[in-house]
């Protein structure tokens, strides 16, 4: 059984680089040669050594929504990004534990993974579930849905394919859906709807209902 102790950065931070682990990619953060490491193959034995359609999940915080799909569909290949370690490893920990090996983790800032790292026009559907809304007009610049990140996330959907965003935050939804639509047509027939049951549940979802908050999904068409 594996444990929070078998996954450990194998480097000091003088050495640090991008780093393939068991069922977990590592990206260092303040790491700058990206360009050297070249991009991923989700095909490679190291990640899930087969051609399955692949979805990708951002911000996928400790796990819970990415594993739960990743076990109702084992033949789609699953993978969680999460920039913090701790949540990373959760989500290593899960893919064992749960008996999971179509979920992979990697640990990375996601706009900087989508732009060197995976795969172009690889991915069937992505997700970006509850990121963090920087509630305060002067931090809202940190706000990961904003063009220079569309632009990274179309490049590795495939055309066709479907970008689902979902949030609490009426103020980031309403961001959401300008910064989208100035990426039409590269993003297309715009969709939008609230809660859905259907949709599955994770920490930050079932946090917000409980506090009685509307939650919002936004969905976009790759063209």
């Amino acid at each position: 059984m594996k444990s929070k102790k078998d996954l450990k950065i194998p480097f000091s931070w003088e050495e640090r680089r991008p780093i393939y682990l068991e069922r977990f990619f590592y990206l260092p953060k303040q790491y700058d040669s990206h360009e050297s490491f070249g991009r991923l193959d989700w095909s490679d034995p190291r990640i899930f050594g087969n051609g399955n359609p692949v979805r990708i999940e951002l911000c996928s915080g400790n796990g819970q929504w990415i594993g739960e799909r990743a076990k109702e569909n084992p033949h789609i290949n699953w993978v969680g990004v999460e920039i913090r370690f701790d949540r990373a490893r959760k989500i290593w920990l899960k893919s064992f534990r749960e008996n999971i090996p179509n979920l992979y983790t990697v640990c990375a800032e996601g706009k900087t993974f989508l732009r060197y790292y995976a795969p172009l026009k690889s991915v069937e559907q992505s997700y970006i579930n509850f990121p963090d809304p920087w509630p305060k007009l002067r931090h809202a610049k940190h706000r990961i849905v904003q063009a220079p990140f569309l632009s990274c996330l179309s490049s590795v959907l495939k055309e066709g394919a479907i970008a689902t965003f979902a949030t609490d935050d009426a103020p980031y939804r309403d961001q959401m859906i300008r910064e989208l639509l100035g990426w039409i047509p590269r993003f297309e027939a715009p969709h939008f709807r609230t809660d859905d049951e259907a949709y599955g549940d994770s920490y930050f979802r079932t946090l917000w209902k409980e506090r009685g908050r509307t939650i919002y999904h936004l969905e976009y068409q790759n063209g």
